[in-house]
């Protein structure tokens, strides 16, 4: 009796390691298959976020090119449309008188004489403010507009591109010799006659003739 109850306890559990051997392999093979069918990797790959393309708000700008550059801002008196201010360039200034020789007794009448030799049109002040009329004798400056000037004024005018204007006005030398101290004086030295050169020179809006004109005085 002892004999067969080891026999069959023995025989127990061979059976018991035989069959949770079995379950083991069966539990193996399951787990397999469910990997090869189930692929959890790929499923991850596939869910992982994808990098976007980038859209053309992300695309960075080409760098200006010298054609892409800005052009100048126009300058103020491109945008209003109006001439420029003369310069010397532009104007031929002479001086003018009504006659080349004086009796005694007369008065030479002084202008000027001003012309835009210049391509387009110009603005230049040339109100009595501007003007001075020089006469003088050799080195010796005998009188000035200036001196004894009242009321001067300014007036800006726009001289058109080969226009000559000359002054409406003209100014008179009373030939005699003129000082800021003497205006009020009626005794003022008188300039000699008797053929006597003088010399007229003229400037306006701030630019001089460069060439005076010769009056003879009797």
């Amino acid at each position: 009796m002892t004999a067969r109850r080891r026999t069959a306890a023995k025989y127990r559990r061979r059976r018991i390691v035989v069959f949770g051997g079995l379950i083991v392999l069966v539990a193996a093979i399951a787990v397999g298959i469910w990997l090869v069918i189930a692929q959890p990797w790929a499923d991850a790959a596939a869910k992982a976020p994808s990098t976007p393309a980038p859209t053309a708000s992300d695309t960075p700008s080409p760098e200006p090119s010298e054609s892409d550059s800005p052009s100048p801002e126009p300058t103020e008196e491109a945008e209003s449309g109006k001439p420029a201010p003369c310069e010397a360039r532009d104007l031929t200034i002479e001086a003018v008188t009504n006659a080349d020789t004086y009796a005694a007794g007369e008065l030479p009448e002084l202008s000027i004489s001003l012309t835009n030799k210049g391509p387009a049109d110009c603005t230049l002040d040339v109100g009595s403010a501007t003007q001075t009329f020089t006469v003088s004798s050799g080195s010796d400056i005998w009188w000035r507009s200036t001196d004894c000037q009242e009321n001067p004024s300014s007036m800006v005018v726009t001289l058109a591109a080969g226009q000559t204007v000359l002054s409406a006005a003209p100014v008179v030398w009373d030939r005699t010799r003129s000082s800021v101290d003497t205006c009020d004086q009626d005794n003022r030295p008188r300039a000699p006659g008797g053929g006597a050169s003088y010399h007229v020179a003229v400037s306006i809006g701030g630019f001089d003739g460069p060439v005076t004109r010769q009056i003879l005085l009797y």
